[in-house]
């Protein structure tokens, strides 16, 4: 890599390199002693040795798949000739768990942010507007969108009024794993520490019943926790009037919060990936894995998720997981999917998306691997279910599906102040009440997208940077941006449709 060569290899064990950059045909790799057949996109992998079919196709030294027909070296290997089949995965449990070296607390870093009453961290300080079912989703983005710009400006503090809208809520059942979900996901942006007040609204009819969700959670309305419903104050003009009401009088209280600093030991990180190519395994995705070891030997925790896209890496997690009980959380929520997937006519390899493959991604284990490099390399603390509240400190599991608003929003109702985004194809993802940092995977695709990117990795993949030089600016800008700096998506004023919580069950 410090030489360009013109492909890099994993490991010494790999039978795949892969391209630095597009390879044409007959080009010799002089790293290799191999010759192409054909052109090689980059970020794409090129045979090494001779493979037979039958035979695993490795890249990271782990089996990305197996050859569906012989595979002559120099010739490009992809979905034409690569597919998946069943094989065993040794699990180890424990095995790769390490005394972790945390920094001594007074010489931990700190950002400045918001310390809430009850001790935790914020890193934004706004009011939330939330929706308990669709019915009432466009009053609650009226009352955002026509709050008096006038009235807000007098409360500097603020960073503004956030309508958090989805699109169920009713026609669904009234218990099981669907309303277990939504539940924990409301509940925990109600309370979420970016959240200094919240007024929810429901419609009044609906399934989600508010009562029924501040019954089981033995939540009590208070100054920063208001609801009503549209049915019983009157329909739309008088319910967004009573909440401008409302919300002014929760404008003085939530600006009296101002920053302070706070450790770094108090951010929580999510840890999502999108829009993955070839490099996401190689750039992005490990020096976000460093920036998170340096935040857990600081105390800070990160939320790895995706659990599609662990598939198949699995195994390299709960080599971490520090007790039995925590990897069976895992592997009975990968047996869940499976299932999962099987009762609906799908495959977990549905996933590679198009653009995952047309990046070089050829399965879902060649992304998992990549993907769960986003956790880093210590010991995983915990396993949890989708928007349950993380209580863990540390490197943490929780599950949900492998789409990125979906798991975010899960990630976040679990708690956490702060996001960082790898992409390799290009994003242009936000998430309020949560800043969300980008990491382009590659140099080409950040010079398109840079209004959009935070961070450039593909200097990694340039020759340019390390993957600790890299990840060390990726923490760097977590905690800039947790003081208050804007992401790119804040600046852009991206973030306000993303909430999607996770529908498990029949709509009826």
């Amino acid at each position: 890599m410090t030489n360009l060569a013109l492909t890099i290899r994993l490991n010494a064990n790999d039978n795949t390199v892969v391209a630095r950059l597009d390879i044409l045909p007959n080009t010799h790799l002089g790293n290799e002693d191999v010759r192409t057949s054909q052109r090689i996109p980059a970020g794409h992998k090129v045979a090494v040795r001779p493979i037979a079919k039958g035979e695993p196709i490795r890249k990271f030294n782990q089996i990305i798949g197996f050859a569906s027909q012989d595979i002559a070296p120099g010739e490009h290997v992809h979905v034409h000739n690569c597919v998946m089949q069943d094989f065993d995965r040794d699990y180890a449990v424990g095995a790769d768990v390490k005394p972790i070296e945390y920094v001594p607390e007074d010489q931990r870093p700190s950002f400045t942010g918001y310390l809430r009453h009850d001790g935790r961290a914020a890193t934004r300080n706004y009011i939330g507007v939330l929706s308990t079912v669709n019915c009432s989703a466009t009053v609650c983005k009226f009352i955002a969108e026509r709050f008096p710009k006038e009235v807000l400006a007098q409360y500097p503090n603020v960073d503004g009024i956030v309508a958090i809208t989805h699109g169920t809520g009713c026609g669904m059942a009234d218990a099981g794993e669907g309303y277990g979900n939504l539940q924990r996901t409301l509940w925990g942006f109600a309370r979420h520490p970016n959240f200094a007040a919240v007024l929810m609204i429901g419609l009044g009819c609906e399934v989600n019943q508010i009562d029924f969700l501040l019954d089981a959670y033995q939540i009590k309305p208070g100054p920063h926790f208001r609801t009503m419903t549209m049915q019983a104050t009157g329909g739309t003009r008088k319910t967004i009037e009573r909440a401008h009401e409302v919300i002014k009088e929760m404008l003085p209280d939530v600006n009296e919060y101002a920053r302070q600093p706070i450790s770094v030991s108090e951010i929580s990180l999510a840890l999502q990936c999108g829009g993955s190519d070839g490099y996401s395994g190689i750039t992005a995705n490990p020096a976000l894995g460093h920036a998170v070891d340096l935040l857990v030997q600081n105390g800070g925790t990160a939320i790895l998720s995706e659990t599609p896209e662990i598939y198949g890496a699995e195994h390299l997690l709960t080599r971490r997981a520090v007790d039995q009980k925590i990897a069976d959380k895992l592997i009975q929520r990968i047996k869940w999917w499976e299932n999962y997937t099987s009762i609906n006519g799908g495959e977990m390899n549905n996933n590679p998306s198009p653009g995952n493959k047309a990046g070089g991604l050829t399965t879902i284990l060649e992304k998992s691997l990549g993907a769960t490099a986003k956790g880093g390399t210590l010991n995983l603390h915990g396993v949890y279910k989708y928007a349950e509240p993380v209580t863990a400190r540390g490197f943490v599991y929780m599950d949900s599906p492998g789409y990125d608003p979906a798991s975010a929003t899960g990630q976040v109702a679990s708690g956490a102040n702060m996001i960082v985004f790898t992409t390799g194809r290009g994003s242009c993802f936000g998430f309020k009440p949560t800043p969300s940092i980008k990491v382009a995977t590659n140099t080409a695709m950040y010079r398109r997208l840079e209004e959009d990117m935070d961070i450039n990795a593909g200097t990694i993949v340039d020759g340019e940077e390390t993957i600790e030089q890299v990840g060390q600016r990726i923490f760097d800008k977590v905690i800039e941006v947790a003081s208050g700096t804007p992401s790119k998506s804040e600046d852009l004023g991206v973030g306000d449709h993303e909430f999607v919580p996770w529908m498990v069950g029949a709509v009826m």
